[in-house]
Order: structure tokens, then sequence, then C-alpha cells
């Protein structure tokens, strides 16, 4: 970073809430595969306290020296499904509690991997996993689950859509809050740093630091800048803004990288918002010229925001990877809470936003009294877009035992508070019964 880089850096940090939103260790597991349980689990817990013990440590050491703060320090793993497989185990749930106790020995926030991809079919690990969730993610208290049930290349497994409705309504009859634990994705990437979809790709190092920063605070106040100007001004500014970003962001990357030895991987340049005023995806758009968040026009809005943080962040860092682009969680975005409880933005048009950004949809609290064939429907929608698309698409939605639409689930610290949003009540079980497999698209045959 040269002088006025980093003079700029301090200034963004101080008055506009930018900050590192996570760096993440990823380890693969792959050596510590044995047909024992009990041994593999001792394994895993060797390697990752060995492996990220000086995590922290020098995470909180960069925070001292250079000012820029890092909100999460957290580790992800190879997918359990794949390593719990080879021993005789009935369920994965002490390897989700050895994950973590060894995330709480090293003092991350969150681990993520407890992971089964699953978008052309089952094996032995993947089932044993996933009827292991529910009880794996409520007697934990830092583990991240996920589970890919479609891709471009292979389709949607309609299966496994039906039984990720249902393993979400288990885990709200015994703690609706811990399903923001659970993710399940179409498309997901090998190398994404935020939970909870984060896992350590079978594709990749031994160990690796990804980083993934935040920031819409910082594209506000430029675009405050540039009121009433056309439009092409303010893609050039939002460019020219996640340029500066993304280079805070390999800046902190390769110095952590180069303290812990750690070969380092990518910059994901999401703009991740939290629920605290000025840090909103949602303020953003309104200041491109919405009246709120779900109006006319937002989608379009999405879409210019997106791609200018993409352009902005590819000149900036040669290893731009993760998920890159602006999340719309609906808990932890002020503006996404306030149009949601002003009737102004709905799950549909919150769907038809997830076609041009980021994942999808994301820490949305539904109606406890959801049935789990509707909520499959959701991830089968969602999973739909990112089939077609060939782009990451994701649910993850909390049915809030007891509560009704209007009324507030609370999940504390960046993870913020849902109001519990409307939901079609037409049923679409007749369609999520069949089960099978939704064949691929045409276009994803390129070979």
């Amino acid at each position: 970073m040269k002088s006025k880089e980093i003079m700029d850096t301090i200034k963004m940090v101080s008055e506009q809430k930018l900050d590192i939103r996570t760096i993440t260790m990823g380890i693969s597991l792959f050596d510590c595969i044995d047909s024992d349980g009990k041994k593999a689990r001792q394994k895993i817990y060797d390697k990752l306290t060995s492996s990220a013990k000086d995590l922290v440590k020098v995470a909180n050491q960069i925070e001292r020296e250079y000012g820029i703060p890092i909100v999460n320090k957290r580790i992800s793993v190879t997918p359990i499904s794949m390593i719990a497989a080879a021993s005789d185990d009935k369920d994965y749930v002490a390897y989700a509690k050895t994950m973590d106790q060894a995330a709480k020995a090293v003092g991350v926030d969150l681990i993520g991997g407890f992971t089964s991809l699953v978008q052309k079919g089952f094996q032995k690990g993947d089932h044993t996993l996933i009827k292991s969730l529910p009880e794996a993610l409520t007697e934990t208290s830092r583990v991240c689950g996920s589970v890919n049930i479609g891709s471009t290349k292979a389709g949607i497994n309609l299966d496994a859509v039906k039984t990720m409705g249902s393993t979400i309504k288990k885990i709200e009859n015994i703690d609706p809050v811990s399903c923001m634990n659970l993710v399940v994705f179409c498309n997901a990437v090998e190398d994404n740093p935020f939970m909870a979809g984060a896992f350590h790709g079978v594709s990749e190092a031994d160990k690796i630091i990804n980083v993934g920063i935040s920031g819409p605070g910082v594209v506000k106040r430029a675009l405050e800048k540039v009121k009433g100007q056309s439009i092409d001004v303010v893609s050039e500014t939002i460019k020219k803004t996640a340029f500066k970003v993304t280079r805070m962001g390999q800046f902190v990357g390769n110095i952590t990288s180069k303290r812990l030895g750690v070969p380092f991987g990518i910059v994901d340049l999401s703009l991740a918002p939290t629920p605290y005023p000025g840090d909103s995806v949602a303020e953003i758009l309104e200041e491109i010229g919405l009246d709120s968040v779900g109006a006319p026009g937002t989608t379009a809005a999405l879409a210019l925001l997106n791609d200018a943080v993409k352009k902005g962040g590819i000149m900036a860092c040669e290893h731009v990877g993760g998920l890159s682009g602006a999340f719309i969680p609906v808990s932890e975005d002020e503006g996404m809470i306030r149009a949601a409880n002003n009737g102004n933005l709905r799950i549909e048009k919150l769907e038809a936003m997830t076609a041009v950004c980021s994942v999808g949809l994301d820490m949305i609290a539904v109606p406890g009294d959801t049935s789990a064939d509707s909520i499959s429907g959701m991830i089968a929608d969602e999973a739909g877009i990112g089939m077609i698309n060939n782009k990451t698409t994701a649910v993850r939605v909390i049915p809030a035992k007891g509560k009704k639409v209007g009324d507030t689930i609370e999940f504390g610290g960046i993870f913020g508070s849902a109001p519990v949003m409307p939901i079609n009540t037409k049923s679409p079980s007749r369609f999520i019964q069949r089960g099978g497999h939704i064949p691929a698209p045409i276009h994803s045959f390129k070979n």
C-alpha cells in the first residue's frame, strides 16, 4: 500500500465503517481420515488447533498496528461428509462437537464445513451428515453447516431439496435461531470465506487464508458526493470505491499470510452489511435514487451495484474469488429491515433481486407454521435461478417457531433481528414430493 492509499483507508475506517468482515483460514482434513471415528476426530482436533493456533493473535496484531477492524476470525474445513464417511459412525454429531471444541480452543468466532455436496446424488456420508444436522447445529455454538443441492453442470437434486425443507423444520423445533447456521446452496464455491456457507474445497491447498471485506458505508458516502449526476458517474464512483476497499483486503490478506506462513488465497469483495446505521446495502440503492429498497427499479439498481463492485475489485486484486458481490440479508441490513417492516420489500421482490447479486434469500424469517414443502419450494426457486444463470444462489431461512407475520426474531450482534415476512400460502407439495432430478440446462453442455 502507498501512503495515500493508507491515509484513504484510515479515513474510510474512522468515518465510513469500513472493516475486514472476516479472515478465514481454510484447512484440509483429508489427512485426518480414519476408519476409526474416534481416531479421526482426534486427528481433526489436533490439526485444527495446531494450524490455527496463531490466527486470532495475528489478526489482533494487524488490527492494532494498522487500525483496520477485523470483525471475525474463522475456520473452514473440508466437507465433513467426505471425511467421516470412512468410519462406521451412525451419526456425525461428534464430529461437529470436535469442530466446536477446536474453534473454542483457538478462539475463532465460527467454523464452517459441516457440509455435504449432493448436487448429483447422495453417498453414505451425505445421508448421515444431513440426518445429523439438527442435533449438530443446536448442540454446538460455533459450527456452521451447508448443503449444495444443485449446480449448472449437474441440475437440481429434488430429493435433496425435499430433505432440506424437513431438516430446517427439525432444527426449528429444537432451536429456531440455529437455522441461521445452515445454508442450502446451488453452485457453491470452494473458497468462500463467509458463513454459514464456508467450506474448504477439495481443489484448495492444504491450508489457505481467504479474506472477506465489507464497506457498504464507504460506497454510500462516495455516492453522496455525486447526487443528481448520471448513472454512468454512479457506476464509475462505485468502481473506484470498490478498488480502494479491495486493495485493503488484499493488503490485510498478504500480511496475514506472511505472518502465519500460510498461502494467501482470495479476497471476497462482497459488500456485507450489518444492522448498524450507515452500513447498509439498502441505503446504497436508495442513494442511487429509490424512495425505498423494493420499489420498481430496485433490481436494476442492484445489478448496477453488483457489476461495478466486481469491476473495481478485479482491477484491485489479482486473486478475487468467493462470492464477490452485494449481500442482501434481511436481518443484517438496517435498510432491508426497515423496508420489510414498512411492507415495501417482500420475499417475491427479494427473489428477483437475487438473480443479480450475491447468494440469495439470506437471513429471512418466515412464520413458524410455514410447511417443510414451502421451505423446499423456496430452496428450489433459488436453485433454479442459480442453475439457469450459472451463479451461486442459496437459502438461509429461519422459520420463527410460535411467531407470525409482523413479529420479530432476535439474533444479536452483526446478525441483527429479522421481521417475520409473509410467504405465499399456496402449497408446492405435489411438485416437491415428486422427487427425482431436475436436469441440467442445455447451456451447461459446453465441452
